[in-house]
């Protein structure tokens, strides 16, 4: 494996390693794909060759996939992070710092549709924390383009509609 190879898999590590909650597959590679560490390909080759070493997990929640660093991933970043030059380690920490509440917002805060039996659509939205689910809403409406902008709207709007169902239920 060339030196190149390992780097891209130790930045992976070192993300998953920073932050305590799953990422996905876009997630990840908004990262290193806006600062063009590496290319899309070699970016899943070595998410793949992570998770056949198992140095990292994967988790697929309604079509998508999180990765979560695993104990083996943690321990083999203590040996090799030094590996990582400084720079990419602040450019990491920084986007984290900057990010971490909206990559965390996107995880806990799921949505998505399906067309039902009776050809109407259901808007799925839940509200996650932690292990627990605060909300778990499934509006049907009559068109797809409706479904879709609930679930559009869903990440901005869940806490103002938590707030006023907690208010109107208590």
């Amino acid at each position: 494996m060339s030196e190149t190879q390992t780097l891209y898999k130790l930045i992976i590590l070192y993300i998953l390693n920073r932050i305590t909650f799953p990422l996905s597959n876009a997630q990840l590679s908004e990262f290193i794909l806006d600062k063009e560490y590496t290319d899309y390909f070699t970016l899943q080759q070595s998410l793949f060759e992570l998770a056949e070493s198992n140095l990292i997990s994967l988790e697929t929640v309604r079509n998508t996939t999180l990765y979560h660093i695993t104990e083996e991933g943690r321990t083999t970043l203590t040996y090799f992070e030094t590996k990582i030059s400084s720079a990419i380690r602040e450019d990491i920490d920084t986007f984290l710092s900057e990010h971490k509440y909206k990559l965390r917002n996107e995880r806990s805060t799921p949505a998505a549709y399906y067309q039902t039996s009776t050809g109407e659509f259901a808007a799925h939205c839940r509200v996650l924390e932690k292990d627990s689910t605060l909300i778990d809403l499934t509006l049907t409406v009559p068109l797809e383009a409706q479904a879709k902008a609930i679930c559009g709207h869903w990440r901005d709007k869940s806490k103002e509609i938590y707030a006023t169902l907690m208010q109107s239920l208590l």
